[in-house]
């Protein structure tokens, strides 16, 4: 896929990664970690709407909420919109990024970073749970893709969402992206991601959204502590599209440009490659054996 160039908003390196701003024909301003798009102005409400408002909406009351990675500020937007929230911790490890998105990349946080309700911390996802003490009933991991030698691989393992885990309220859920879930791409990390969530928690769920920006569908995963609200063999895809509509009316401060109850239904409603591959995959992602994208 080609598209245009405008504009070098900004290139450079941090410690951990390349970063590209660019400002494109198609798709606006644009946020690019090691040469792959992560966030586009023209689609990332539908990638955030995907990763936050299932999760947010199937917790009966989140008050305080975990975000690992979301540097662009489009995932602690997305939180922020429901009224029960009393606490955010976002953890992103990468200052340089936050503040080069802060800078650049205002209409994807539209000053979510200034709420009083967050906490902005730079540190080590993993090592910072490892060590806390604090429960949240929602924990949601925008966390840049499984490269090898990448800042993040260790934060999709086994030995990760065991630690994840420990830190969430009871009745709470933990959501991540989880990877290209395309038809040539899915074997790469989404069932497999799927899979090692679903050998940690009593339940998990994958889903399926297409992102303009990406050129295929993306894969997220989401996880129960204890049992979901979600009963019998149809999962998600079961719940009954007035009722996420209705969430929505209820406890969000703003309209939703993508997520909505048939929204909600689409996504659940995987392809028959996608279950078949679910099905199939007996991976699990550990320290010692993780998962890379290509």
């Amino acid at each position: 896929m080609l598209y245009r160039i405008k504009d070098v908003v900004h290139t450079g390196r941090t410690p951990f990664q390349a970063v590209d701003i660019l400002e494109t024909e198609a798709f606006g301003r644009c946020l690019v970690l090691d040469g792959k798009t992560q966030s586009t102005e023209a689609d990332e409400h539908i990638y955030h709407d995907a990763l936050v408002h299932p999760a947010m909406l199937l917790h009966p009351s989140p008050r305080s909420v975990f975000i690992a990675g979301g540097g662009e500020g489009g995932t602690l937007r997305e939180v922020l919109a429901h009224r029960s929230v009393e606490r955010v911790v976002m953890l992103d490890l990468d200052r340089e990024v936050v503040d080069l998105c802060r800078r650049y990349l205002p209409k994807h946080h539209q000053g979510s970073f200034e709420d009083p309700r967050v906490e902005l911390i730079h540190e080590d996802a993993r090592q910072y749970l490892a060590s806390c003490d604090e429960k949240f009933d929602v924990m949601v991991m925008d966390l840049v893709d499984p490269m090898e030698g990448g800042p993040s691989y260790l934060l999709y393992t086994e030995e990760f969402y065991k630690i994840a885990a420990s830190n969430i309220s009871p009745g709470g859920m933990l959501v991540t992206q989880a990877g290209p879930s395309g038809p040539l791409t899915y074997s790469e990390c989404f069932t497999a991601i799927a899979r090692t969530l679903g050998a940690v928690f009593p339940q998990a769920y994958p889903y399926s959204v297409f992102v303009p920006a990406f050129v295929t569908t993306w894969g997220f995963v989401l996880a129960f502590t204890t049992d979901s609200p979600v009963h019998g063999d149809s999962g998600l895809v079961g719940i009954h599209p007035e009722h996420i509509d209705s969430l929505i009316a209820e406890r969000l401060s703003k309209p939703l440009r993508f997520y909505d109850g048939l929204s909600h239904r689409s996504m659940c409603a995987l392809p028959s490659y996608l279950r078949r591959g679910l099905e199939s995959e007996n991976r699990i992602v550990t320290d010692n054996d993780p998962v890379f994208m290509v």
